[in-house]
């Protein structure tokens, strides 16, 4: 899937092909106004990629925070991104939920199924990333949290019964081009652009995001 950012409408979010984490990252607070902090990183072990959180089982190696108070070091300052990715310039983006967005979080199956249909009808979206544990994560406005268990008994859904996840205040999401370990990259699905700077409230994605996830049960 191609990575780079290439509309002539799009904001200059990362190329994120060759480009420095460290010009990803202030890209990310200077132009979306999105919070970032560094994560963990990867380092070659024996040959192998590993984190740096020394853990050789490490479920996300190079993609998880790197200290427990790393919501309190989450900035929107360019100034002050820049420097800590300066300090550890091969450290993971990341980017918490619940401040500028929340991000509701779907098999990647199911999240290209609804991702076509909401293109089809011509609904609102923001951008969506791909991980490299196959989910998808759609970016909403903040307060989905709250918002999606009555919303899916409105539909007819139990929140248990399908793969549906909020990602709201006191979480994060891994953001393009960092990678986790050796399976891959973080990547866009719907890439940042002027068109959907203004993000879409969780009531308009959740109808297709759980029909679709109910097929893919």
């Amino acid at each position: 899937m191609e990575e780079t950012i290439e509309d002539a409408e799009a904001v200059q979010i990362p190329k994120q092909r060759g480009e420095p984490l460290l010009d990803t990252a202030v890209r990310y607070a200077e132009e979306r106004h999105w919070d970032v902090f560094p994560g963990t990183w990867l380092e070659a072990v024996e040959g192998a990629q590993r984190c740096s959180c020394g853990d050789a089982a490490c479920p996300a190696p190079g993609a998880h925070p790197a200290r427990p108070d790393w919501a309190a070091r989450a900035t929107g300052s360019a100034t002050v991104a820049r420097r800590m990715w300066r300090e550890r310039p091969a450290a993971s983006i990341l980017l918490p939920t619940g401040r500028t967005f929340d991000a509701v979080s779907v098999p990647e199956t199911a999240g290209f199924l609804a991702l076509a249909r909401m293109q089809r009808m011509g609904s609102a979206l923001g951008p969506v990333t791909v991980t490299p544990d196959r989910r998808m994560e759609f970016f909403v406005l903040p307060g989905a949290s709250a918002k999606v268990p009555g919303l899916l008994r409105t539909l007819g859904w139990a929140s248990s019964s399908i793969d549906l996840a909020v990602l709201g205040e006191g979480a994060y999401v891994a953001a393009p081009p960092t990678r986790v370990g050796c399976r891959g990259a973080v990547q866009w699905a719907c890439r940042p652009t002027a068109a959907n700077r203004w993000l879409p409230d969780v009531e308009e994605l959740i109808p297709p995001l759980a029909y679709a996830c109910g097929r893919d049960r």
